[in-house]
């Protein structure tokens, strides 16, 4: 059914756009197997449709499920709208510009497609991609497009997909035009906008001069056996914007402050969900959680203005003054047990009042009682810290989870969860307590960088977006999940293991896929020289390990992250784990 409407959507385009060449991309049948297609429209008619020849199979990606590779060097017919038109790998002449084309992968595999046309004299490479967001893979794209366009000689277009699109993935957009080797046209990312559009204008005669310069260019004198040609007069337009470069390649802070504020904007507003609410601690994650709600209407109101983002939010009724949206957009709860600090009380108060959400206040001990209690008299015996601490720990997050949720029912609103990756590694989290919500903004980032990223937004500004200084109170406590009592002089760190520590062996063993005694010898020594003597160190990677294939099971049942590197954690899409394993036991016995 996709592809029958894919289709009838190409019909519409066809006629929509007569003095332009218009590339479109859509699934394609052809003798019963699916392609990814990119159909090339020139006054009124379709030339053919180019057929993608690499696919992306790793990752979060898998193009093969659903499509097939088209080979190199062939042609077939295919029928459109009762026409024959040609399919395959097709080079294109239109007004005696020869035009080319590459489909996302196909720019990123060493024997580009780009580099067998080249050959034959293409003037134009056209590159439509859904090329998803990783921290630094902007650096990436640029680099395949500038190589591109000098390498082959070309003027080289490439347009990416934008915004939240499915949930997990998000796109940053970043269109980039380069020709002769240089940029000449940029698009700036992460845009709140629908679309945008990226014009430049290229001298083609000189890349032409270029490539005739070029005396170790290969050239293959014969004709192109898909080469498709067609008519245009080509006209000057002096309206069109040129040379445009927008080339800020943000930090990583201001990456991740961007692409998960655009997640969460457009996750809300695709969802149709009327707001967030959220069960605020006062501690380093539930925080982030709350500036990233308030960067995304910051963001979006800075880029579209009151009357673009009242046009994007059209369902909802939102106050006349800006002043009063994120109240109504935010709802935040404190939920104090006995074991609750002032210091986080306060943190959290101070944050959601600064940033205008709604801040309630709930104490929650009551629950508590009566659940150990109703517990205790079943078994025939009182809980105790000493006998039942888990227990007692759990039980506090999990009572927090009814209330917010039907917060969330009364508001419409979206529940975010506050676990981290590095707390989702280790199960370091209470199952239907901090895990609970629709979508998990911070799950796909570690406790190190979080920490690192609010002291950076307490005092960093980014385009006009001022500095959060209510953080300083957040920034100046000590990251503990406030569940045993105060006696217990809990911390994070001392329940699991200094958090550098722990990415570090994260990411050795599951991003790196190490073996523990290669951890071991990794980790150690990286952190030679931080005091930390080699039982500790080897007790923190069995504790890991252990811990990591114990838990796989809370990371099957994690709501909704958005991916942000190759460190991801989430089985359904990036790291798959089984909930059952050896649990490396014969590995640790080695160590």
């Amino acid at each position: 059914d996709i592809c029958v409407r894919a289709g009838e959507m190409l019909a519409e385009i066809v006629d929509l756009a007569p003095e332009m060449v218009v590339a479109v991309g859509l699934p394609w049948r052809h003798h019963n197997a699916v392609f990814n297609v990119a159909a090339v429209v020139c006054g009124g008619e379709i030339l053919g449709l180019y057929a993608k020849q690499n696919l992306a199979g790793d990752g979060v990606h898998y193009e093969p499920r659903w499509f097939s590779a088209w080979p190199s060097g062939e042609v077939a017919v295919t029928e459109f709208c009762g026409e024959d038109v040609l399919i395959g790998d097709l080079l294109f002449e239109i007004g005696g510009v020869k035009i080319g084309v590459e489909i996302c992968e196909d720019a990123w595999v060493a024997d580009r497609p780009g580099s067998q046309i080249s050959a034959h004299g293409v003037d134009v490479i056209l590159n439509p991609s859904a090329s998803h967001f990783a921290f630094g893979k902007q650096h990436v794209r640029e680099r395949l497009v500038l190589e591109g366009s000098r390498a082959f000689g070309v003027a080289y277009v490439y347009a990416n997909l934008l915004g939240n699109e499915s949930g997990r993935m998000i796109f940053d957009g970043g269109a980039m035009i380069a020709s002769c080797g240089e940029l000449v046209a940029t698009e700036k990312r992460f845009s709140f906008k629908d679309w945008t559009l990226t014009t430049a204008v290229v001298d083609v005669e000189l890349n032409q001069t270029k490539q005739a310069a070029c005396a170790s260019r290969t050239v293959d004198v014969e004709g192109y056996e898909g080469l498709l040609r067609a008519g245009l007069e080509w006209q000057e337009n002096n309206d069109l914007p040129s040379d445009a470069i927008e080339r800020k390649l943000w930090c990583k802070e201001e990456e991740f402050s961007r692409t998960v504020a655009l997640a969460l904007f457009d996750y809300m507003r695709k969802s149709y969900s009327r707001g967030f609410v959220l069960s605020l601690s006062g501690g380093a994650d539930s925080s982030a959680v709350v500036c990233l709600v308030k960067l995304s209407l910051d963001f979006a109101l800075a880029e579209l203005g009151e009357d673009g983002v009242r046009e994007k939010l059209s369902y909802l009724t939102l106050p006349k003054s800006t002043k009063n949206w994120m109240k109504e957009l935010l709802a935040c709860v404190y939920q104090a047990s006995d074991n609750s600090g002032d210091d986080t009380e306060d943190s959290a108060e101070s944050l959601a009042r600064s940033v205008g959400a709604e801040y309630q206040c709930w104490n929650i001990s009551e629950l508590i009682d009566g659940y150990t209690g109703m517990v205790s008299e079943g078994i025939g015996r009182k809980l105790t810290w000493k006998e039942d601490d888990i227990t007692l720990q759990n039980i506090q997050a999990r009572v927090r989870a009814p209330g917010v949720w039907m917060l969330a029912n009364i508001r419409n609103g979206l529940l975010l969860a506050t676990s981290n990756r590095s707390e989702a590694a280790v199960g370091y989290s209470t199952m239907d307590g901090d895990t609970c919500g629709g979508v998990s903004p911070i799950a796909g980032i570690d406790k190190a960088f979080l920490r690192h990223w609010l002291s950076w937004l307490e005092t960093s500004d980014m385009a006009g977006i001022e500095p959060i200084a209510a953080l300083s109170k957040v920034n100046a406590l000590h990251p503990t999940a406030e569940l045993r009592p105060e006696e217990y002089d809990q911390t994070d760190e001392s329940d699991l293991m200094p958090y550098p520590v722990l990415d570090a062996i994260e990411k050795a063993a599951i991003r790196d896929k190490r073996s523990p005694k290669d951890v071991l010898a990794l980790v150690g020594k990286r952190f030679q020289d931080s005091g930390y003597d080699d039982k500790m160190m080897k007790a923190w990677v069995i504790k890991f390990f252990k811990l990591w294939s114990r838990n796989q099971w809370k990371r099957e049942r994690y709501a909704p992250s958005f991916h942000l590197d190759d460190e991801n954690l989430d089985p359904k899409t990036w790291c798959r784990f089984p909930i059952l394993s050896g649990s490396f036991a014969k590995e640790l016995s080695e160590l």
